[in-house]
């Protein structure tokens, strides 16, 4: 029998998520602020929240966390910032509106690159901990941080350390303004393999895992360049900037969870999308197959059924299916479901396209190196997947 791969905290793991945030994003509209004198805790910042802080002396604070607006996931999304004129020890309390509990354990860093599980412990579905608070910022957040900047800062070095082609630009505007970027590799092939990522703005585990498979597809080797020959390779690696920027739980600007527009394309966000891959498809180009990252409580892929409809109909089992032999110590997950009234957007590609698409969760918890390596392995498998001479139409 398999053994999972480890789940466990971040400690001794470095993320290097570090972001030079602009002037215009280096603040956040959740402003709420909280001080005693000499410590002082914040959400003032780019993907900050603390919808309401309050010192109770002795050196305590409770910090309650809102949704945007309801019904929602229960995805509660918290970071903010202690900083204190004098060293001292603080006693902190977050509390959930509602019946929610928290989702996602706090994560803490003092230099915005190394996170760790910070301690702490439940009682009466309240977040309780301690910090040493100092004049050197200590950072509290539900997952890393990884801001609207930080794409930005990745698909630069992406672009200046690949020898390989590869375009960056601006597909459209979100809700509020902000831009949403496309990165693109096209040769002279007409099909097509797209990569979404970040409808949600707290599952960072989903984006965790789309660098490194991203990275892997456009990398300068053999099979790489290979699979580049034969396909294009389109990612739109953050669709709800406003979300990521405002820490929202789960929506856009508006309000609305973008994973459930892709029948009805109300939102900007999915709209830019949906109209972009229908002019590829208008040039006689096609897509080929499509992969959303997303995060929940475990390491699970979504699929559709083998007898969806769609062409190739064994293609997603025939890869995933090597990805689970390739690695002794990971079980893959399969759970196929159709969805037609959803507006998923795995949903989408296959109603539109007649081609398969996936949903690929990453576990919240799921150890951080762990997610770089599945994510290297599975991108290797599906260009040898994609490039193979299997017969895709059986099992």
């Amino acid at each position: 029998m398999k053994k999972l791969l480890s789940i466990c905290s971040l400690s001794f793991f470095t993320l290097f998520l570090i972001s030079c945030t602009s002037n215009d994003e280096n603040k956040s509209t959740n402003a709420q602020t909280c001080h005693s004198g000499n410590v002082v805790l914040t959400a003032d910042f780019a993907s900050g929240r603390m919808d309401e802080c309050k010192a109770l002396g002795n050196s305590e604070y409770l910090i309650t966390i809102t949704p945007e607006n309801t019904p929602i996931n229960p995805s509660p999304w918290y970071a903010f910032k202690i900083t204190a004129k004098e060293a001292e020890q603080i006693k902190i309390t977050i509390k959930i509106s509602g019946k929610r509990e928290n989702r996602y354990l706090p994560k803490i860093t003092r230099d915005l690159k190394s996170w760790q599980v910070h301690p702490h412990k439940y009682h009466a579905k309240r977040l309780k901990m301690t910090i040493n608070a100092s004049s050197t910022p200590t950072y509290i957040s539900a997952q890393e941080i990884i801001d609207n900047q930080y794409y930005v800062d990745w698909a630069k070095k992406l672009l200046d350390n690949n020898k390989v082609s590869v375009s960056y630009d601006v597909l459209g505007e979100s809700t509020q303004g902000r831009p949403i970027y496309k990165i693109e590799n096209k040769g002279k092939s007409k099909e097509w393999l797209v990569v979404l990522g970040r409808m949600h703005p707290p599952e960072v585990t989903g984006a965790l895992a789309l660098f490194p498979f991203v990275e892997t597809l456009l990398a300068n080797n053999e099979l790489a360049n290979k699979f580049r020959e034969k396909y294009n390779v389109l990612v739109i690696p953050n669709i709800n900037p406003d979300g990521v920027f405002m820490g929202n739980w789960r929506h856009n600007a508006n309000g609305i969870d973008l994973n459930r527009d892709w029948i009805k394309f109300n939102q900007p966000e999915v709209q830019h999308v949906n109209n972009y891959l229908k002019s590829i498809v208008a040039k006689g180009e096609k897509i080929k197959f499509a992969i959303d990252f997303h995060s929940t409580s475990k390491d699970i892929f979504y699929t559709l059924p083998v007898n969806h409809g769609v062409e190739a109909p064994y293609f997603v089992k025939h890869w995933l299916g090597s990805l689970d032999k390739a690695m002794p110590n990971f079980t893959v997950i399969q759970q196929p479901g159709n969805k037609p009234n959803q507006g998923v957007a795995k949903q989408y590609f296959a109603d539109n396209f007649n081609v398969h698409a996936i949903t690929y969760e990453v576990g919240d918890e799921t150890n951080r190196e762990n997610i770089i390596i599945i994510a290297k392995n599975a991108s290797t498998i599906l260009m040898k997947t994609m490039l193979s001479n299997t017969d895709h139409n059986k099992e």
